[in-house]
This record gives C-alpha cells, structure tokens and sequence, in this order.
C-alpha cells in the first residue's frame, strides 16, 4: 500500500477518489464496478440473508484518510449517512501523524457463552461438581466444530458464579470460547447448548438460557496517540479537550453524547465490513457502565511536554470471516481496503478510528462549536432537500456556505432565488 496520508483528498473527484484507493490496495476492475453499482448486494443475495425481504437499503461508502496505525497505512472505510464524521476521522488522523499515529492492539477472541440454571438447591457445591468435570465437557464443546480446533480456537475455559435475582440465587456458567477470526456468535451459541444438559446434569436444578453474551471483557481492543499541543491549535485547545472530557466522564447525559461520537467511527466501519453493529454497541456502552454510572470511553490527559494524550478502550467483538462479512461483496471489498489479516487487527484498527473521532469532536466543540462544521458538510443534503437540480445544485451549496448558520429555510429561498434569475 502507498500511504494513505492523501492531502485534500475529499476535492478529487469520485471517479479520481476510487481510482487512488484502487491503485493502493490493489482493488479489481470487478470489485470498483462493485463499489459504482451501489450496494453490490442482488435483491436475491438479501432474500437469503434476512426474512420478508421487499428492497434495499443503501448508504453511503467513504474513506477516510491519513490513519497511521502501528506504523502502517490504512485508508478507512466508513457506510454511515451522518455528514462530518468522514472528514472529521480524518482530520484527527492527520494531526496524530505528527507525532508518530496511533498505537494500537487487541486482545485474543474470546467470547463469553452463558449458561443459566434456576432452583438448584446447592449452587456454590454445584459450581464445584461441575468444574470437576471441566476438561470432558470442553472437549464436548469443541466437537462442535472441528474446524475452529484445528485453527488454534475453540472453548479455553469453563467458569461459575452464583447470582442473586429477584427471582432467587442462580447458577450461571461462562464458557469462555476463542473464536479466532470470526465473531463467533453461532459457534459459541451451539457450543453451550451442546454441553448444557451435561450441566444440568451435574448441577441439578434447570437450565434456561444457553446464549452468548455480547459484553466481551476478554476481547477488549485499545488504542492510544499522542497529539501535538500547537498542531491542534494551542494551549487553550488542549485545556478546553481536558475540561470538556471530565465533563463527559462525570455526567451520564453529557457521556451518553460522548460515546455516542466515539461509535460513529467504529460502528462506521462495522457496517462497512459487514460486522454486528448492534452487538458492538451494546457491549460498548455496557462496559462503559460497569462502575455503576456512564463512563467516557475514551481519557484524555496532558503529558510534560503540554501534548494531549488520548486513550481508548473497549470490548470489540469483531469478525473477517463469517456472516455478512463473508457474502455481502461490498463488506469483503472494504476489507480488501482496510487490508488487515486478522480480526485483531481489525478490532484495533477500529479503536484507533473511535479515539480520533472523539478527539474530532471535543476539538471542534472547543474551537468553533460543533455545528458550524457539521451545517457545512450538511448544505448539500439541505440542497437536495430543497428541490435543487443538478444544474444549480453547486451555486444553491456556494452560496449556503456563505453564510454564518444554515438553515432547510435558507436553502429553500437560496432555490428559488436562483430559479427566479435563471427565468
């Protein structure tokens, strides 16, 4: 790959913009038909993945730039309809490069089966009789699927604990189940489903749910970069990030919106590649709340030298083999852009991304406000929205731009302003 520190990258033109990315990553004249095609996806291919299939849905596919990640290049790809987040990713990642980019790593993948017994009548005995069986009922899960053993993966660990309910005490089990690079969803769900009769068995009482769980503590991904203090605009800036974070880690409503910020990116880029953007928000915003309040994902300090110093980490569950990952061409495309091996790699990849978003939005809060920016990137919707043509639709964006807040109304009148001295 040639860098991905592409300068004014959004001015070319799409043609020239799929062209760059093509020649980068070396992308096939089948797959940038793909990418001009639209969805890539047939109305029969969707018939087959979900239920009641009537259409299709599409958003838009963008790149973002300049992301240096553990010394590698990578352009970004992001489906998302929200305007500024592209550019915004990409910004960040050009002020990280000027000290070095981001670091970033990510845990095995490890994902966690439940398994849930009620009205047993000695739960912390039977926890013991079960860990006693431990080994034979990991090698019965594991002969559910050959394939992921002979990879390297399958079921680790059996774990227990007592829960009190209101519904009384339970007894629930944690298979813990390295998935490799898939997430691993199916396989965890069939593997405890396989073992918990013998569970039962062994524990007495009765099994209820035998499910995954998407809080995945034992696949967290974290990244952490390093931003010059003058590069993003000077002291103040730095004092406004750091005062705008203690906001955002001390008040849940604040930090619902800052997290929110923080998954534009990663959830981005998990439509983009086909992964479990519900999955991956609902384990971030629980680990998020696991101190008993909302927390920032993100943290944000200052170092000697008076840089910012932003952190990141959360549970990511992420896959490059299986599900839509796998059969949605445009998904297996935008992996074919990130070029990442593995779904480790993916999962810090998609850290680093959450962590310059955060850091695009605090600055920008900072220094301009964060609607000034946004309303730019949003003339040309507010355009289209108000009934402006391709033949006036470059002068009705040039002329919102002028002005110091943008309005549905504004663009309205800027229309027929324009329509009226074009009769």
């Amino acid at each position: 790959m040639t860098t991905s520190d592409v300068s004014e990258f959004y001015k070319l033109t799409m043609e020239e913009r799929v062209r760059r990315v093509a020649d980068s990553v070396g992308l096939s004249v089948e797959d940038i038909g793909t990418l001009k095609a639209g969805s890539g996806l047939t109305l029969d291919k969707a018939d087959y993945m979900i239920e009641n299939v009537i259409g299709m849905m599409q958003l838009p596919l963008g790149v973002a730039t300049h992301f240096l990640i553990n010394g590698k290049d990578y352009f970004i790809p992001m489906a998302i309809e929200e305007p500024s987040v592209v550019a915004a990713a990409s910004l960040a990642a050009k002020m990280a490069r000027v000290k070095g980019g981001f670091k970033a790593s990510a845990d095995r993948s490890i994902m966690i089966g439940q398994i849930q017994l009620v009205e047993v009548p000695d739960p912390h005995a039977a926890l013991q009789r079960v860990r006693e069986v431990k080994g034979s009922l990991l090698e019965i899960a594991n002969g559910t699927n050959p394939t992921l053993v002979n990879l390297g993966g399958g079921a680790v660990d059996l774990t227990g604990r007592v829960v009190d309910t209101e519904r009384g005490r339970m007894l629930i089990f944690h298979l813990l189940v390295d998935c490799k690079d898939a997430m691993g969803a199916n396989t965890v769900n069939a593997m405890v489903e396989e073992i918990a009769p013998l569970v039962e068995e062994m524990a007495g009482g009765k099994v209820r749910l035998r499910i995954l769980s998407n809080l995945a503590i034992h696949r967290m991904a974290r990244a952490w970069a390093t931003f010059d203090r003058d590069a993003v605009g000077g002291e103040h800036v730095v004092e406004g990030i750091l005062d705008a974070h203690a906001f955002a880690d001390a008040d849940p409503y604040r930090c619902a919106t800052n997290n929110k910020g923080i998954m534009n990116g990663i959830v981005a880029m998990a439509l983009a590649t086909g992964n479990d953007t519900r999955a991956i928000e609902a384990g971030a915003h629980t680990y998020a709340s696991l101190s008993g309040r909302c927390r920032s994902l993100a943290r944000w300090e200052r170092n000697e030298d008076g840089d910012l110093v932003g952190s990141i980490e959360l549970p990511l569950a992420v896959g490059t083999v299986g599900g839509a990952t796998s059969s949605h061409p445009v998904a297996k495309i935008a992996l074919k852009i990130l070029d990442v091996k593995t779904a480790q790699e993916l999962a810090a990849v998609m850290a680093a991304v959450g962590l310059a978003q955060n850091f695009a939005a605090l600055r920008a809060m900072i220094k301009e406000g964060i609607q000034k920016g946004h309303m730019k990137l949003h003339a040309r919707n507010l355009a289209i929205m108000a009934g402006a043509t391709p033949d006036i639709l470059d002068e009705v964006i040039s002329e919102l731009t002028k002005l110091t807040k943008i309005t549905y109304d504004d663009a309205v009148r800027v229309v027929r302003g324009l329509r009226e001295r074009g009769t």
